[in-house]
């Protein structure tokens, strides 16, 4: 899940709650960047940016750190699981909002056949498995 990203000069990996850290925080250790929890409202302890989003049945709520993100940081999002992309989708879009330069997607698992790729568009999706 590092591999791919190692020539793209990541400075921060964007980990999805909750199995998202235990991935993302591996991919920072080894690429020697920043590690950034991207949690649900609530469970972090400081100053926080929200980003809310529709769900296929209601709307959720991402958070980070206010102090988190420089502008212009390149961002890799990671989490074990893609699937509509409508929380990786969220997640690229609250980083954004802070100023970060969000260069891709890395994931264990990818369901194909549920449309990630076509939600994410534009935005660089790595897989390690891919069920269709």
């Amino acid at each position: 899940m590092t591999l791919p990203w190692k020539s793209h000069s990541i400075d921060l990996v964007a980990a999805i709650e909750s199995r998202g850290f235990i991935f993302g925080a591996g991919i920072a250790e080894r690429m020697g960047c920043a590690f950034v929890p991207v949690r649900k409202p609530g469970k972090l302890p400081f100053s926080t940016i929200s980003y809310e989003y529709d769900l296929e049945y209601g709307t959720d709520t991402l958070q980070i750190h206010a102090d988190a993100v420089s502008a212009g940081a390149r961002a890799l999002i990671v989490d074990d699981l893609v699937a509509t992309g409508g929380t990786a989708h969220a997640a690229m879009n609250l980083l954004k909002e802070v100023g970060a330069d969000v260069v891709g997607l890395s994931v264990l698992i990818e369901l194909e056949s549920l449309g990630a790729r076509r939600r994410l568009e534009g935005l660089e999706l790595r897989s390690v498995i891919r069920y269709s």
